[in-house]
């Protein structure tokens, strides 16, 4: 989860990506207030870390869902900063020099405070891009999701600026589901039904394993829309639930067990790839096929 640290007049802050104020759900970076000098602003990345493994999504949704932060849960799932970038340091704004020169201050910051909750975001120096291509295939086993490509002059950016900055994800993993909810969509939408819900075969069964809106067409969006007011077996409030006849490939970046989802998997963004046209339902995935993808 994306995160800068600020640290003002013997306080910190926590700001998400949102721009929400997020520093009482990771009290164990308190001690970063004594750790680190004020004036210090720091753009990273808020993940679990135990017994030096890093965790998953799902690990960190469970402490951002708590009221109350538990000493047993910050046991249980401990939280470190992956700092990335230092856009102050002491009150100087550095967010226009360049960028190798920001990442020299950063490592150096970090290794005058060695026990801080605090980790470096591995640097790699590329001469051609097939070594490019071939570290962005390890992001699986580094539990990432692809490459982060940077210039090494730039300076720090604001906003969805391009040129400087590139983000190469890895390939996403998909698999073909079967439509069995729908919901009505918002603004413009909602008079359609554009929001879906897809389950996968388990002993003979369709089990519910993700939920998307995205990826069709509008087209392919007033079609499905008819299907599923022609094909409602059931009503629960701005849900229906529809005849499973249709399949579609549902494309996703992550997976990760899940207690808190009946399939026992949980997958993050899920997408639709494309409306499977050419497959009956006898031929969508199983639930196994979907566990297959967590080794």
């Amino acid at each position: 989860m994306r995160a800068q640290l600020i640290l003002r007049k013997g306080k910190h802050f926590l700001w998400s990506r949102g721009e929400e104020l997020i520093t009482d759900k990771f009290p164990e970076l308190n001690v970063l207030t004594d750790q680190l000098p004020s004036g210090t602003v720091i753009d990273g990345e808020l993940i679990p870390f135990k017994d030096n493994c890093i965790g998953n999504f799902q690990d960190l949704q469970k402490r951002m869902g708590r009221k109350t932060v538990t000493q047993k849960l910050q046991k249980d799932i401990p939280i470190v900063l992956m700092a990335y970038d230092l856009l102050e340091l002491e009150g100087q704004d550095l967010r226009s020099q360049p960028l190798r020169k920001r990442q020299q201050l950063l490592d150096r910051l970090l290794k005058e405070y060695p026990t801080a909750p605090m980790m470096l975001s591995e640097v790699y120096w590329f001469t051609d891009w097939e070594q490019v291509r071939r570290e962005r295939e390890k992001a699986s086993e580094k539990r990432s999701e692809g490459l982060m490509i940077k210039h090494k002059e730039a300076p720090y950016g604001v906003g969805r600026k391009k040129g400087n900055w590139w983000k190469w994800k890895s390939d996403p993993k998909s698999i073909d589901a079967v439509l069995t909810y729908a919901m009505r969509g918002h603004g413009r939408r909602t008079n359609l039904y554009t929001d879906y819900t897809f389950a996968l075969w388990n002993e003979g069964e369709l089990v519910t394993f993700a939920k998307a809106y995205s990826g069709l067409t509008d087209v392919e969006i007033k079609k499905l829309d008819q299907f599923v007011k022609q094909n409602t077996l059931d009503r629960f409030g701005p849900v229906r639930q529809v005849k499973p006849e249709l399949v579609f490939e549902i494309a996703f970046e992550g997976i990760a067990p899940s207690s808190r989802h009946k399939s026992g998997i949980a997958v993050r963004f899920p997408r639709i790839s494309r409306w499977r046209h050419d497959k009956k339902i006898e031929q969508a995935n199983s639930l196994e096929d979907l566990k297959q993808l967590l080794q």
